[in-house]
């Protein structure tokens, strides 16, 4: 059984259809990157997968029990499931530590000297412990997007879903974000990501998803994909990012 699987799953707003008959099986431990253009839903599929979107049809399932639909405990689904998003979302009120510890202390119950020892251990190792007690507006823009991944594995989550979580960031910022989406695929962390960084994807991914008009258009390893995909859509839009300088 997979780890998650996403059965005929449609989402409207009103009468645009953005999310239609998708289905999708993920396997534990495994990384799928969805790539696609802009509006073909990848972002609204996580949020789906969390339940910050409700559906209009289909079922979602978790170790084969249903996420989606009345009577679904969200509090219980939220501490397994993470989601990381490109715009940090840090509370500016707090500092890096206070915004790591929040979850964990309210959530889970964790003792607060529990959570700090915690912290402090995925602080170091990101390199940001020197930066602990800092307010978010004094950290760079990779720096808020590292904290804001090690606040959603705080909550120790079997998946874990990143949405374009580089896309806002300084194009020398970016290789410091994607090194720890890189160890945590190294060490065997479930994720679904959406990104547009190809190389990337090519480098980390066990699968990638060309998404076109809201369903999977073509799926399979990065080599095939990337290097040699079979879909007129799919070449064309790796056409596309080829001729802007991002393939």
């Amino acid at each position: 059984m997979a780890l998650v699987e996403i059965d005929h799953v449609t989402k409207r707003y009103d009468h645009l259809e953005v999310i239609s008959d998708f289905s999708l099986d993920i396997e534990e431990h495994e990384v799928i990157c969805l790539i696609g253009p802009s509006g073909c839903g990848k972002s609204t599929l996580l949020r789906c997968v969390n339940r910050l979107e409700e559906i209009s049809s289909g079922e979602i399932r978790i170790h084969g029990d249903r996420i989606t639909g009345p009577g679904v405990d969200l509090d219980r689904l939220r501490r397994d499931i993470g989601i990381v998003f490109q715009g940090y979302n840090l509370f500016p009120h707090m500092t890096v530590l206070e915004n790591t510890i929040l979850a964990p202390t309210k959530v889970l119950g964790m003792s607060r000297r529990e959570a700090e020892e915690k912290a402090m251990a995925f602080l170091e190792r990101i390199a940001l412990t020197h930066k602990a007690n800092d307010y978010p507006d004094r950290l760079s823009g990779g720096q808020q997007q590292r904290v804001a991944i090690v606040r959603a594995l705080m909550m120790e989550p079997m998946l874990l879903l990143l949405d374009e979580i580089t896309s806002a960031l300084d194009p020398e910022l970016v290789s410091e974000v994607l090194d720890i989406v890189r160890d945590l695929a190294a060490g065997g962390m479930t994720m679904i990501l959406a990104t547009h960084e190809m190389g990337f994807a090519r480098e980390v991914a066990d699968r990638i998803c060309f998404l076109q008009a809201g369903k999977v258009y073509e799926q399979g390893p990065p080599a095939d994909i990337l290097g040699n995909p079979q879909g007129e859509r799919t070449q064309a839009f790796l056409r596309s990012l080829r001729k802007a300088g991002r393939l």
